[in-house]
């Protein structure tokens, strides 16, 4: 049961992570108050990359 709370809980973190990241970067354009700034772009790359290794991890286990 936990592997999937790993998988789903990364694939969550990763996604929130590239959003934010897009984000930061200015790419989705609009006028939102994350929009531009380069503290959410770096953020979202930590966020992204937890995702990843919870979402590897568990993928990883499951296979086991």
């Amino acid at each position: 049961m936990t592997v999937w709370i790993r998988v789903v809980g990364g694939a969550l973190l990763l996604l929130i992570g590239v959003v934010w990241c897009l984000q930061g970067s200015g790419a989705t354009g609009g006028s939102g108050g994350m929009n531009g700034q380069s503290q959410w772009l770096v953020i979202g790359l930590v966020v992204a990359l937890a995702g990843l290794v919870l979402l590897v991890g568990g993928i990883r286990r499951r296979r086991r």
